[in-house]
């Protein structure tokens, strides 16, 4: 660590005990209710790697949203032993509340689209709370289906956790708003009130309406029985009673009405505005929404048209450059100035497949921008193909720019039309020292991969290939990466992936799926035991076989199944490049070195000698390292699986991080959620698309 990251760390640290110390005192003197922390689909596109600078880290030190992702990172905590994970099975079809997972109806069709991301409200950051609590804890989804009497657009549920008491989970509030929501919520930082765009019908259709709500609690509403809001005016809309609703028509330069279905809207916290694109490649600003009086502004160049494009993606808001980041259908990413008037500069084009569909991601702390492209318009890739690519610009990029580029697989030549590429997951490395991992779920022109793109100072490295989530040309979510910095023995990391067809996992059934791999990093100078596990630099995993402390630089580590590694005192054994799924024994069978199985006890075995297995299955070692025998075959057990899957008709959506919670506070808590693309059956709630809890493999 730098000097000037050990300064900030220290100084974060000391201003942490002030302001814990501080909310202790004030608690003993008026007892205030504890600061809660939002998570939505804009926590993922803004985020702060670790500074290298006096004046990187004074300035993300006044933004909002890195004190948040502070929390996020620094008081998460372990889940409770005997919490399940996804290697339990098919749990989208348990019962309510099962093994503290649960799954509940939001229509028949429900499908708010693969890149919207539920959101969820946590009112006490270390505590999880349930219905029995004034301010309980919850999540809410965009349904994607029309609103009436008898199906909510929105719905929020509660009682979240296997620890509650009751039913788990309940309906907390469920509206009809008036129209279809095809982009993902966002939530106040008080989080007692919520934001989206929909395509309404209380105006004439086509028109996209930025809707703001004030939600109240409800015994008596859901997914079927929502309460229908009608919309206040914006000026009434500070002083309504909650639950309530106002609108805001979003229109053109000239007062046309627009429409739109792919924009989410961002806000700015320290602001209290919204940024929002959609059709027609306008750009919207929306001030006092959360605290004054909602109001689009339509002065000065704004409403902006950054281009005259079917769509916009999200737009991306960054504190530190004062700049607004977003791409459109026609495949160019756009910085637009936070001023009056407005000044819009363009990239070169980056995308020549469906467009720039994802918003792109800011690390506001080095500047740069991350943008996803399904097609690079290329012949540079297999075969002459195009490629999938991931590109990195300047916060201050000129016009015209055409930034760095790696890619991630192929794409499909024009006219064909590849999947799109969704939004990346950095790794914990990333966050807290600069230099880490980000990974992406590409090959748009193919089944389903993913990457992992280094990352240092800003600057890409060489792409290593992952595991290929699908057995077939199929979309993919975004990709989310989950660290517990609190697991026993130190961090423990998992992303989470969907693929939308033909799944690979071993809960896949060939069918959509969610999975999840191991990517922990490896740390130097750290006390390892033995069968712990980290991610190297090739993708792979590696497990730990001789106890020890690690050296103080990453160790050549060996690139073959079975190979061994010398770091610092510590030795490792490689289990490979982790994958979907892994075979099982057969009775039989010639097998030669270093195949893998996986054996009942979870573990991956290797032939270390070959030949041809016994006629019934040995007894397997559960010793890492020791051998198997097994007729003349000999096995190496080479560690603990690491990855898992659980079904999920037609993919997932965006996946939310729930971690903040200690282990013992609530059973059940710290989860993660998500909803599927297609029907299945939601636990005991009938069939239709499903919003999701699912517990977060390995942080037990």
């Amino acid at each position: 660590m730098t000097g000037i990251r050990a300064r900030f760390f220290r100084y974060v640290a000391g201003l942490l005990v002030l302001i814990i110390t501080g909310w202790m005192l004030t608690v003993q003197a008026a007892r205030p209710k504890q600061a809660g922390i939002p998570s939505d689909w804009s926590h993922h596109h803004v985020v702060f790697s670790a500074p290298s600078t006096d004046a990187e880290a004074a300035a993300i030190m006044h933004d909002p949203r890195y004190w948040q992702q502070w929390n996020r990172d620094h008081l998460a905590r372990t889940l409770n032993t005997g919490s399940v994970n996804l290697k339990n099975g098919d749990l989208l079809a348990a019962s309510a509340g099962t093994q503290g997972d649960w799954s509940q109806n939001l229509g028949n069709g429900a499908n708010a689209g693969p890149g919207v991301f539920p959101a969820k409200y946590s009112f006490q950051i270390t505590t999880a709370t349930c219905a029995t609590d004034p301010q309980p804890d919850f999540v809410v989804f965009s349904t994607g289906l029309l609103g009436s009497a008898g199906q909510a657009s929105i719905v929020a549920f509660d009682n979240l956790y296997a620890g509650c008491t009751g039913t788990v989970p309940q309906a907390y509030w469920a509206y009809d708003t008036g129209g279809v929501v095809l982009t993902s919520p966002v939530l106040s930082v008080d989080g007692t009130q919520i934001a989206f765009v929909q395509t309404s019908t209380l105006v004439p259709p086509g028109q996209g309406v930025l809707t703001l709500v004030k939600w109240a609690p409800s015994g008596t509403e859901s997914v079927s029985a929502p309460l229908t809001l009608v919309p206040v005016a914006n000026s009434a809309y500070r002083s309504c009673t909650a639950p309530c609703m106002t609108i805001l028509r979003l229109r053109d330069g000239s007062g046309g009405f627009v429409d739109d279905r792919t924009s989410s809207v961002f806000p700015d916290y320290s602001h209290d505005s919204l940024w929002v694109g959609g059709a027609g490649g306008w750009l919207h600003k929306i001030n006092g929404v959360f605290q004054g009086t909602p109001a689009e502004v339509r002065t000065g160049g704004l409403p902006v048209q950054v281009s005259n494009a079917a769509f916009t993606s999200s737009p991306v808001y960054d504190g530190v450059s004062n700049m607004v980041f977003l791409g459109d259908a026609n495949g160019f990413l756009y910085r637009v100035t936070n001023a009056s008037p407005p000044v819009v500069t363009a990239t070169a084009r980056v995308d020549f497949g469906v467009g720039v569909v994802a918003g792109p991601i800011v690390d506001s702390t080095r500047g740069r921008v991350y943008v996803f492209s399904s097609s690079d318009g290329t012949g540079g890739c297999t075969g002459g193909a195009p490629c999938t690519a991931v590109y990195s610009f300047r916060t201050n990029f000129g016009a015209g720019a055409a930034g760095t580029k790696r890619t991630v697989g192929n794409s499909v030549a024009s006219p064909g039309t590849p999947s799109p590429l969704f939004g990346a997951g950095f790794d914990s490395a990333f966050l807290s020292t600069g230099i880490g991992g980000m990974y992406v779920c590409g090959n748009t022109g193919g089944a389903p991969t993913l990457y992992k793109i280094p990352v240092n100072g800003g600057t890409m490295g060489t792409v290593v290939t992952g595991p290929v989530l699908s057995g077939a040309t199929t979309g993919c979510s975004p990709v989310t990466d989950i660290s517990n910095p609190n697991a026993a023995g130190g961090t423990t990391e998992w992303l989470f992936a969907s693929a939308q067809g033909s799944g690979l996992g071993g809960n896949c059934g060939g069918a959509g799926c969610v999975m999840n791999f191991f990517s922990t990093p490896w740390t130097a100078s750290h006390a390892y035991t033995v069968g712990q596990q980290v991610m190297d630099t090739h993708f792979q995993i590696q497990t730990c076989r001789t106890a020890g402390t690690s050296g103080v630089t990453n160790p050549a580590w060996s690139q073959t199944v079975g190979g061994s590694t010398t770091d610092g005192t510590a030795q490792w054994r490689n289990q490979g490049k982790v994958a979907a799924v892994y075979g099982s024994w057969q009775a039989g069978h010639a097998y030669t070195v270093r195949t893998e199985i996986l054996d009942p006890n979870g573990n991956i075995q290797e032939v270390s000698t070959a030949g041809t297995s016994g006629a019934s299955a040995p007894s397997w070692s559960t010793t890492i390292d020791a051998l198997t025998n097994d007729g003349p075959v000999r096995w190496r057990n080479i560690g603990s699986i690491q990855t898992a899957s659980i079904s999920a008709a037609g993919g997932t959506g965006g996946i939310i991080l729930d971690n903040v919670v200690g282990s013992g506070t609530m059973s059940g808590a710290s989860q993660i959620y998500f909803s599927t693309q297609s029907n299945q059956t939601c636990g005991t709630s009938g069939t239709g698309g499903c919003a999701v809890q699912a517990s977060q493999s390995g942080l037990n």
